[in-house]
């Protein structure tokens, strides 16, 4: 499906998404999500492609869901149910892709942004990013699969920095805490992205995508229940998370009451 804020091309034997909605920095909205993950299935079914490339337009890569959506698209515990089953196969799109995928990661990495960035293989950030997750700020739980890289990359103290703190970390943090591949000067970002993704592609095909495979199947099945991963979304029935939206839309700050 063809998405106006989705640009998918390719260039030799690299395919290239773009977020492509630089007035709201790339912030996701349910479409996008549905188009991101139809973008990502169509290219890992193409075996003449060696690597994929993520980034985003206008000097940001995303800031992540898109806030001001929520009013329409998520707020009952059915759409929540809906919203969240949506992401997660965009998501995943991402991990089980045949193909190793680099995040080319410029200015605001956040939320959702971080989410899709630690789902690909490698990321390539640059000095001047902001990378974090947001989501204790609207009183919305992360879920499961998606805290699963985020903990593999960097270890739970990294994670629980960034998740129950709520850091925010510019490019050499993120670096020095592993959450980058590679850290660059910001305007070599998309430069270091594309040579990446071209040493990749002199390798052999088969080997990138056996070893992509193997490191996803020697994690293992997460151990959680379906009882477990539905509770996630039951955030969508609190009172903090009703609240933190309407204070972003005010431009106010939340108060969390814990109900």
């Amino acid at each position: 499906m063809a998405h106006p804020h989705i640009v998918v091309f390719r260039q030799d034997a690299t395919g290239i998404v773009t977020l492509n909605r630089p007035e709201a920095r790339n912030a996701l909205n349910l479409s996008m999500w549905q188009a991101l993950g139809e973008a990502m299935r169509a290219l890992a079914a193409d075996d003449g492609l060696r690597c994929v490339v993520l980034r985003g337009a206008g000097g940001h890569f995303s800031a992540g869901a898109d806030i001001k959506s929520f009013a329409t698209e998520r707020g009952s515990r059915a759409k929540e149910d809906h919203y969240a089953a949506v992401l997660h196969a965009s998501m995943q799109s991402i991990r089980l892709c045949q193909h190793p995928v680099v995040a080319q990661l410029e200015g605001v990495c956040i939320g959702g942004g971080a989410g899709i960035a630690t789902m690909s293989d490698f990321r390539v950030g640059g000095e001047g990013i902001r990378f974090g997750i947001t989501a204790r700020n609207l009183g919305i739980w992360y879920p499961y699969a998606e805290i699963d890289p985020l903990v593999q990359i960097a270890g739970t103290a990294v994670a629980a920095e960034i998740l129950i703190e709520g850091r925010i970390f510019n490019g050499r943090e993120a670096y020095e805490k592993g959450l980058l591949s590679r850290l660059v000067p910001d305007a070599r970002v998309e430069q270091e992205a594309m040579a990446l993704a071209e040493r990749i592609g002199t390798g052999s095909p088969l080997s990138a995508r056996f070893h992509k495979a193997a490191l996803r199947k020697l994690r293992g099945e997460l151990p959680i229940t379906p009882e477990e991963d539905a509770a996630v979304n039951a955030f969508a029935e609190t009172e903090d998370f009703r609240n933190a939206a309407r204070a972003f839309i005010e431009k106010r700050k939340p108060i969390f009451v814990g109900r």
